[in-house]
């Protein structure tokens, strides 16, 4: 495979969020040591960006074939158990991160429906949860695409 598979849509979620990160905390640094006070609203809306960076960040990782694993049983195997142990290695995190985007998914809609306010700007909740399963489930897409191309030969492992 020519260069890098692209994962163009969290790249660019990743990108802007550390950029909105940096923007708000400098702004919060000025402030502070103009005026001695601060924002109210950089804490929050940084811990949330952190998170999308995070899952943005993984996603890319994963179609780039960058998460860390160790591939010297997967080398060692013959083709057809190797075959196997992908599958096995897809379906493990194919479960984890689909009980991330269900129950993520089940919490965001829990504080759409009791219309759960953050505690430090009062805005709905919901708008920073909704993040984790869709992110997550962007990572079970990459992750699909991920194993067919190791599958196929496509992607290869090799040092």
């Amino acid at each position: 495979m020519k260069g890098f598979p692209d994962a163009r849509p969290e790249r660019w979620l990743g990108a802007l969020a550390l950029i909105i990160i940096s923007l708000i905390s400098l702004g919060n640094v000025i402030t502070r040591y103009l005026t001695g006070g601060s924002f109210s609203f950089t804490e929050e809306f940084s811990v949330f960006l952190l998170v999308v960076l995070t899952f943005a960040g993984a996603s890319v990782a994963l179609r780039r074939n960058r998460h860390i694993r160790i591939g010297f049983l997967e080398r060692a195997l013959p083709l057809k158990y190797r075959r196997a142990l992908i599958l096995f290695q897809a379906l493990g995190g194919a479960t984890v991160l689909g009980l991330i985007t269900w129950y993520g998914g089940k919490m965001a809609w829990q504080e759409y429906q009791w219309e759960s306010l953050s505690p430090g700007l009062g805005l709905p909740q919901w708008w920073y949860l909704v993040w984790l399963p869709v992110l997550s489930a962007a990572m079970v897409w990459r992750l699909c695409q991920q194993t067919a191309d190791r599958l196929t030969g496509r992607l290869t492992d090799e040092p």
